[in-house]
């Protein structure tokens, strides 16, 4: 038999889930084994939730009793630094089941009764911003018991950037790291991504196209959340593939009441017909700003970078063009002045490689600044694949930081260079003036040619002398 036919050995196997409890129960065992055997993996997952650092004991199944019932949270997680615990239970869906409010709310009870930390969950649930669950409690039972989630989207993540770009100290701690990044990233583990804009998608989508969607409709909420989900979902998988925190983007007032940031998408894509979010990629020119506009079929990705603050105008052009070098012909730029308000210019790379002046209408005004979009088809189906939304956002996003974000460095002012504290040491020649018109002490307000007129009128006064 031939030994391509083999199947290698797997420490976490695919083979053998028969339903949805067995793949809960699977993925339960093989994330919290992974936990306690990997120090700076749970570091990594377990420090933003609270906990310390410490010695990782991980339970699955531990059963308790809730008054006369009988309650099985899918795990348990204990962190132990000298005489103080970390604790915490642990519930886990996987695939497309969610999370239930009267589960969680009796392990809130049970976490309260024996003292417990936290409850986290985990599924493939993404909330629209960042701490907010997705499953709505009673917010009376989290008093005295915190409740944290991650997605599996987010373990995902956490893992590859650990293991590739952080790295582990020890070999075979890495090799168990890479077995459970192996399993989830198999369509069979249920750890799925993002793939789904929901029921309502198809209606609020139609709506939009016709213009009779309103801010009221009892369906946009579900679509802005999903957005929202979206960009998170697209931070976590360009994180992943660059091994640094990419983040959406929301002020303050935003993070502090969720309503808000729904608000302002619900009115712009009843407005509008536009959905768009910002995200932030550390060490880049800019921030990435994706604007999918249902009406026109288009997404839009582009960054503002600031011009230089010196040169010409042609020459602040020219300098934004060098670092384009791979960004497609498509490209758009546009150029905003001192003084006006939006864009006072704007045109395709293809042109402006060909003739900078074209985005110098007015050599007078200064160029402040630049914008570098790029446009591609916008996908309408609900789910993923070709002609999905969802994919369409992703690529666009993709193709715009490997293309041009990716290459693009902020302007920097060269450093000031020293002027020479002496003169340099001149070839002999006759004085072009009397020695008394002119000092002999070189001075900083002297240039070349004094420097060298003072050095010989100096030497032949004391020629004069002897």
């Amino acid at each position: 038999m031939a030994e391509q036919s083999w199947h290698e050995a797997r420490l976490i196997p695919t083979s053998g889930i028969n339903g949805a409890e067995e793949q809960e129960r699977r993925a339960t065992s093989a994330l919290l084994a992974v936990l306690g055997a990997v120090k700076e993996f749970n570091r990594a997952l377990l420090k933003p939730l609270g906990a310390p650092a410490g010695t990782v004991e991980c339970y699955i199944e531990v059963p308790f009793m809730l008054g006369e019932k009988k309650v099985f949270p899918d795990g348990l997680i204990r962190v132990s630094r000298g005489a103080k615990a970390w604790t915490a239970l642990v519930e886990v869906k996987t695939g497309s089941n969610e999370l239930a409010t009267e589960q969680l709310e009796n392990y809130l009870d049970v976490a309260r009764e024996q003292g417990f930390d936290a409850l986290l969950t985990i599924s493939n649930e993404i909330p629209a911003i960042a701490g907010q669950h997705p499953t709505k409690l009673d917010k009376r039972k989290l008093r005295k018991v915190e409740l944290h989630h991650l997605s599996w989207s987010q373990v995902l993540a956490e893992a590859v950037m650990q293991k590739e770009f952080r790295g582990i100290a020890d070999p075979d701690q890495a090799w168990i790291l890479g077995e459970l990044i192996r399993y989830l990233e198999h369509t069979r583990s249920g750890a799925l991504e993002f793939d789904d804009m929901g029921e309502s998608w198809t209606g609020v989508r139609d709506a939009v196209a016709t213009a009779t969607l309103r801010a009221t409709d009892k369906n946009v909420a579900t679509v802005v959340s999903r957005f929202d989900a979206l960009l998170r979902f697209t931070s976590l998988s360009l994180g992943r593939r660059l091994g640094t925190e990419v983040v959406p983007i929301l002020s303050r007032k935003e993070m502090a009441d969720p309503a808000l940031r729904a608000a302002a998408l619900t009115q712009q894509l009843a407005g509008a017909g536009q959905l768009s979010g910002t995200i932030r990629i550390p060490d880049t020119a800019g921030h990435l700003v994706i604007t999918a506009d249902l009406r026109a079929g288009q997404v839009t990705c582009h960054v503002d970078i600031d011009a230089p603050r010196e040169g010409r105008p042609t020459t602040r052009v020219n300098w934004l063009i060098r670092q384009l070098k791979n960004a497609p012909d498509s490209t758009r730029i546009e150029c905003m002045t001192a003084h006006s308000r939006g864009s006072s210019s704007a045109e395709l790379l293809r042109a402006v490689r060909e003739n900078p002046a074209l985005l110098v209408h007015d050599p007078a005004r200064e160029i402040r600044s630049f914008r570098v979009a790029l446009t591609s088809p916008l996908g309408t189906k609900r789910g993923r694949g070709r002609g999905a939304f969802i994919d369409s956002v992703l690529t666009a996003a993709d193709s715009f930081y490997a293309n041009v974000l990716g290459d693009l460095k902020t302007w920097s002012a060269a450093p000031p260079k020293l002027r020479p504290e002496t003169p340099t040491v001149p070839d002999e020649r006759e004085p072009t003036q009397p020695v008394s018109l002119s000092s002999t002490d070189y001075s900083s307000q002297d240039g070349p040619d004094q420097a060298e007129a003072g050095d010989h009128q100096d030497g032949s006064a004391i020629e004069g002398v002897n």
